[in-house]
């Protein structure tokens, strides 16, 4: 009984002392937010497992509508070899079978288990023969760590592990894709990057590998399709359209003229054996031996095929007429009629006038030369190589369907025609297609200035049905795109620029064309390839995106590789929705 009395006074003591109750009332509380913490870092490990797992499943439903062939009608399975639910035995597969395996394989391939204790379900599928639809659900069984522990203290096991779904849907046909591919050909494309690697052979890679993705998501021929448009100052859409309606022959045809318009006729004094009259290169050409030669001369030609022959060279100075020849020469006739040079008078003299006679003596002495008639002869339109220049303002920004002169593709004669041919969508889409492609992809070389709205005004044609490329007919839920890759600012354009110098108004050309691109229903990416950063922003390629998310800023030649592989990636997965 002592020891009990004793106990008593000891316990009360002990209840009424507060000395401790801080660390006990601390220990207490921390044991949640222990748990708390500890169960924030398992839900955080679900949601990595969780966005895994849609990568690899949207991965699997590309690949299911990519697919030859679909369900005959309306099925379902988990996986398994039951005849009922699954895909069935070997001898006897189900409807869904195949569907399943496909998307089984691709799963398998892009999904990486959180770790070796998860506990990964079949990939299910059910099509519905109706929509065309086939919906792909998972489910992972996710250990936990901390929720264990406390499911431990509980005595229980139901926090061991967290199931983590996804599924996605995949509709055959649900988004058919025209893709225009603009490619910027122009000389600086040669530049390298610290790697030793060029611009423009990053460009062939990153084409050729949108070419493999592209090819790799239609479910059926044609449902995607692609064009590619090289451009620098003109665009070449090849001379097969020689003979095309759509093309305007009046430039190409046109006599020289000067920085002012005004004409340069030469004078009817002037014939085989004078002088030159564009020898000094005043007018921005010189004088050349034959039509489109590089050759200059000094002399009217006085024998041969070209003999009085008058040809203006390569304009070097005209604003908007750099690069430019015209196409075709003066001829020299003589008209049966003279012109006094000098005299009447004893030191008359021919001077310089190689077709002149003097009659006379003394005082009575004149010297008179022959006159000519100087017609403007172009060439035949059969040397033409392919080029065209900007359509007539507004004309150059729209897709308007060429029908008369004004709104017609001019022909152009340039220096600067090397660049690769257009490849627009062919009337009937075959897989042959796509080599064709690729052949013209690396083709390519680069050359002369930058005009990035003749590219993108081209792109969008060759996604329009009409002249001169053409396109089909626009199919149902078709999404068309223009993906436009250009490595410098716009320097010139058929009226404006220099060709060295960034270009304000070829910029508010870009801007326009554009801005009626987007008003028209097309998607815009656009890539701004500037190495190591030295040219600064873009703002009319930024502005020319569609929104922000798709335009891009690149400072190495090895960018544009993974750009345009994550640009193919964005537009194929929006045959897919989660």
């Amino acid at each position: 009984m002592r020891t009990l009395s004793g106990l008593r006074p000891r316990a009360g003591a002990f209840f009424r002392n507060t000395a401790g109750n801080v660390a006990i009332t601390m220990a207490l509380a921390a044991l949640p937010l222990t748990l708390a913490m500890g169960a924030g870092i398992d839900y955080a490990r679900g949601l990595a497992v969780h966005s895994n797992m849609t990568d690899a499943l949207d991965a699997a439903a590309l690949a299911v509508g990519a697919a030859t062939s679909k369900p005959s009608s309306s099925c379902s399975s988990d996986g398994s070899t039951s005849t009922t639910t699954g895909n069935g035995t070997t001898s006897n597969p189900t409807n869904c079978s195949t569907v399943q395996q496909i998307a089984q394989q691709y799963f398998n391939a892009n999904f990486n288990k959180d770790s070796s204790a998860d506990t990964v379900g079949k990939v299910n599928i059910s099509y519905n023969g109706g929509s065309e639809s086939v919906v792909l659900s998972v489910t992972d069984s996710v250990p936990t760590t901390f929720l264990a522990a406390a499911g431990n203290l509980m005595n229980s096991s139901m926090l061991d592990s967290m199931p983590v779904s996804a599924s996605s849907t995949v509709v055959w046909g649900q988004t058919k894709l025209w893709v225009a591919l603009v490619l910027d050909n122009t000389g600086s494309m040669t530049q390298k990057d610290s790697t030793g690697t060029s611009k423009i052979s990053a460009l062939k890679t990153a084409a050729n590998n949108l070419i493999t993705t592209l090819r790799g998501v239609s479910a059926t021929v044609g449902d995607v399709q692609m064009s590619v448009v090289p451009f620098a100052k003109l665009v070449n859409i090849g001379t097969s359209y020689v003979n095309s309606p759509y093309i305007d022959w009046t430039d190409w045809k046109a006599a020289p003229v000067d920085g002012s318009g005004n004409s340069v006729v030469p004078a009817v004094t002037l014939g085989p054996g004078d002088a030159c009259p564009w020898s000094t290169g005043s007018q921005g050409f010189k004088c050349v031996k034959s039509p489109a030669s590089s050759t200059t001369t000094s002399t009217v030609p006085s024998s041969g095929t070209y003999a009085g022959y008058i040809c203006p060279s390569v304009d070097s100075s005209n604003v908007g007429l750099g690069g430019h020849y015209f196409n075709g020469c003066y001829t020299s006739v003589w008209d049966n009629t003279y012109t006094t040079v000098s005299g009447p008078s004893r030191s008359a003299s021919c001077g310089s006038y190689t077709n002149c006679s003097c009659s006379g003596s003394g005082s009575s002495k004149i010297c008179k030369t022959k006159d000519y008639t100087h017609t403007w002869t172009p060439n035949a339109t059969s040397t033409w190589k392919g080029c065209i220049e900007d359509r007539p303002q507004d004309y150059d920004t729209n897709n308007t369907a060429p029908t008369s002169s004004t709104t017609n593709f001019p022909a152009a004669n340039d220096d600067n025609c090397a660049i690769a041919t257009v490849t627009p969508l062919p009337a009937n889409w075959t897989t042959a297609q796509w080599t064709t492609l690729s052949n013209q992809i690396n083709s390519m070389t680069a050359n002369g200035s930058t005009n990035q709205t003749i590219g993108l005004a081209h792109g969008w044609q060759t996604l329009t049905n009409a002249g001169p490329y053409s396109a089909p007919a626009l199919p149902a839920n078709t999404s068309r795109y223009i993906i436009e890759i250009s490595d410098g600012l716009n320097t010139q354009d058929r009226w404006y620029g220099d060709g060295s110098n960034e270009s304000s108004p070829v910029d508010t050309r870009m801007s326009d064309a554009c801005t009626n691109a987007k008003a028209a229903g097309i998607t815009i990416y656009t890539i701004f390839v500037d190495l190591n950063g030295t040219q600064g922003n873009s703002t009319v390629l930024q502005n020319c995106a569609t929104d922000s998310s798709k335009y891009f800023d690149l400072t190495t030649s090895g960018a544009i590789i993974t750009t345009l592989n994550s640009i193919g990636q964005q537009i194929t997965s929006l045959r897919v929705s989660n």
